[in-house]
């Protein structure tokens, strides 16, 4: 009777080996450390860069342009051009910024992944894409969020390429521009035969030593 639970315990413990879903390694705010965690000062930023150069967090709040802008958090940063955020026009891209970042989906589902976030820029988006594709997000300005995000379709199962393209305007040299991106909530499934959670080890080893424990008290019943 006692192995026949033992049996029962490791069948239940069995299905919970499916995948669960965890969130997307690799995406990270604008404007902060490896952590998550803002960073401080003028620097380049860490997960984000520009097509033509390097994306800086340089904005300080109480100063131009922060505000208007939104105010920094712990949770993120601005991202512009140069490293001063109130002057930071680059005459060679014509108004036109281009904002990218990079995660792997290695050894994950990619028709599972999905995302979602908010974003707010100066001037405004005029286009996220996804892989080259176009996803749901656009618009938006520097004093207030604006939604975007992704389902199942876009993702790449290696590298994932995420851009968003600030528009400020052919505007004279100094005129501030900027972007701050902060993902809300994502998650996608490892693939199958992945490592199962810790809990589900336990139940498994705890069936397989109940197997054992009554393997061996037949044994010595039998030699009794």
């Amino acid at each position: 009777m006692r192995l026949l639970f033992a049996l029962a315990a490791i069948a239940i413990a069995t299905p919970a080996l499916a995948v669960q879903p965890v969130s997307i390694p690799g995406l990270y705010n604008t404007g902060v450390d490896n952590a998550g965690v803002a960073t401080t000062g003028s620097a380049s930023d860490l997960h984000w860069v520009r097509a033509l150069g390097i994306a800086y967090t340089g904005g300080t709040n109480g100063q131009f342009p922060i505000g208007p802008w939104l105010a920094e958090t712990t949770t993120s940063r601005w991202v512009t051009p140069g490293p001063d955020a109130g002057a930071d026009f680059d005459p060679n891209v014509n108004g036109i910024y281009t904002y990218i970042t990079t995660f792997s989906l290695n050894g994950f589902n990619a028709a599972s992944a999905a995302f979602t976030g908010r974003f707010a820029a100066d001037n405004f988006v005029s286009s996220i894409t996804l892989n080259g594709v176009t996803i749901n997000g656009s618009g938006g300005n520097f004093t207030d969020w604006t939604a975007f995000s992704s389902t199942s379709g876009s993702f790449l199962s290696g590298v994932n390429t995420l851009v968003f393209t600030v528009e400020n305007g052919a505007q004279l040299s100094g005129n501030p521009t900027g972007l701050r991106v902060e993902f809300l909530s994502s998650s996608v499934n490892p693939l199958a035969g992945a490592v199962p959670e810790p809990a589900m080890w336990l139940m498994m080893i705890a069936g397989f030593g109940l197997v054992g424990v009554s393997a061996r008290r037949r044994s010595s019943a039998a030699a009794a």
